[in-house]
């Protein structure tokens, strides 16, 4: 099926990740021109840059800086002339496993600004951007985490940011988008544990994984490229061009609840 994302211009923050880079790929063979957008990790960016088709440009920020967020996306529609969608997908999961009050101010407050004030500086500038062109159709996707759904013990500040994000923003920016492109929509993606760098820590303890897996139906870890087939889904106008607001988990249909018995989880299955 033709996605209708061909020359559409779109920026995936995070690209360097697990979940950016596959995005970033989903997108650029679709015929999408994609702006690659890292902070520490240069390097893989060069490589995603040179691996991928259509003249991809990348670009790095801090994105928990505000003068480097706007500055991100005024480089953005500069060389691109456009920016059709937006990807938000850049964050972080701290490893460490500290119940709540075991939990520093310090981590709380890099945790919320890493994952939700970087979205909505990201969203901000977006909507800045489409506030001057009024473009019929825009696009922006949030990637948030099942952990914003279910909560994470040991997590207390992920899954917050999480939630934020995927439920409070995503709900007000549907109905501010279209204030600004009449067709504009905002949606998100919610990953369970996926197979990313990110999570590998998390990915160590196999009766862990056993775990994790009872709660879902598809007994399977999923892949970056799972998620990242979502987040084109719903970035295509001519795909969901009727969803905005929606919340779609990419977790194997987890429940908070356990479906499985320990012994008959494979920790292997991915």
């Amino acid at each position: 099926m033709d996605s209708g994302l061909r020359d559409a211009v779109v920026l995936v923050t995070g690209a360097s990740g697990g979940i950016g880079t596959a995005a970033a790929r989903a997108f650029a063979a679709e015929g999408a021109r994609v702006l690659l957008h890292g902070h520490t990790n240069t390097a893989r960016l060069a490589e995603l840059q040179a691996e991928l088709p259509h003249d991809p440009i990348a670009l790095t920020a801090d994105l928990t800086d505000e003068a480097q967020v706007e500055r991100l996306f005024a480089s953005a529609v500069s060389a691109c002339g456009r920016l059709d969608a937006v990807v938000a997908n850049a964050g972080i999961w701290p490893p460490a496993d500290e119940p709540i009050h075991k939990m520093s101010l310090k981590r709380w407050e890099e945790t919320l600004r890493t994952d939700l004030t970087s979205v909505f500086l990201c969203a901000r500038a977006y909507f800045r951007y489409l506030d001057r062109v009024r473009p019929e159709h825009a696009a922006l996707v949030l990637v948030g985490s099942t952990a914003g759904i279910f909560g994470e013990a040991g997590h207390a500040d992920y899954a917050a940011a999480k939630a934020g994000l995927s439920y409070g923003l995503l709900r007000t920016l549907k109905n501010e988008i279209v204030r600004l492109a009449p067709q504009g929509r905002v949606n998100a993606v919610c990953p369970g544990w996926t197979l990313t760098n990110m999570a590998k820590p998390g990915l160590q303890d196999k009766d862990g994984i056993r775990r994790v897996l009872q709660t879902r139906p598809l007994s399977k870890l999923a892949r970056p490229e799972d998620v990242a087939q979502a987040i084109v889904f719903l970035a295509a106008h001519r795909l969901s061009a009727h969803l905005t607001g929606v919340l779609l988990p990419v977790a194997g249909g987890m429940e908070g609840r356990v479906l499985h018995k320990f012994e008959d989880v494979d920790p292997h299955a991915i």
